[in-house]
């Protein structure tokens, strides 16, 4: 039987290869003009708007970051009513399985949400994003450590912590437990007002 889920691993990178196609014609680019512009190779992209590719997480901030736009404007379907129920939307995860994140809902005017799960004793780098960039995380449940400009920060569970984040930054679960983490990146510049939030 066939599903109406956008989301099932056969849909995603179908869903995700035609919008990106969308926009590249829409801005008059060559493919490989857009792999010159983003930073991720012809190849990859030829496969990925040809849907025979589910991009990585990094690879899928990389094309968003590039393009300046939300991630969300890659993966959206949006409704008058949302619902963003734990497991069942699109998940998108890290190239070691060590940090997955689920997109909640489209872009809301200048800020995004997102679901986050660090797995137990593993850690994330994060490259700087784009200016006027800044992070929101609350832990809602294990702990959390954040490394940013060098400096360390510790958090428990509903702990929240503001940074900007247009400077490298690492989330770190020191916890033989699961980390569970709520995202909410906002951009406060104008130049970021449209462009993609953080870079996974």
């Amino acid at each position: 039987m066939s599903s109406n889920n956008p989301w099932e691993e056969n849909n995603v990178g179908k869903r995700i290869g035609a919008k990106l196609r969308q926009i590249r014609r829409g801005r008059g680019l060559s493919m490989e003009a857009l792999a010159n512009q983003i930073g991720v190779s012809k190849m990859t992209l030829a496969k990925i708007e040809q849907g025979e590719a589910n991009p990585t997480l990094s690879v899928i901030w990389k094309i968003a970051n590039g393009l300046s736009i939300p991630i969300t404007a890659l993966l959206s379907v949006e409704a008058n009513v949302s619902l963003a129920r734990k497991n069942e939307g699109l998940i998108l995860t890290s190239a070691n399985d060590s940090f997955t994140v689920e997109p909640l809902f489209g872009a809301q005017g200048s800020f995004e949400l997102y679901r986050g799960y660090l797995q137990a004793h593993s850690e994330y780098p994060s490259e700087a994003h784009a200016p006027g960039v800044v992070e929101f995380v609350t832990v809602m449940s294990g702990k959390l450590t954040v490394e940013v400009d060098g400096e360390t920060y510790h958090l428990e569970e509903h702990d929240s912590i503001r940074f900007s984040g247009d400077r490298p930054h690492t989330y770190i679960n020191p916890s033989p437990s699961l980390t569970v983490l709520n995202f909410v990146i906002a951009y406060t510049s104008p130049e970021t007002n449209t462009s993609v939030l953080f870079r996974k």
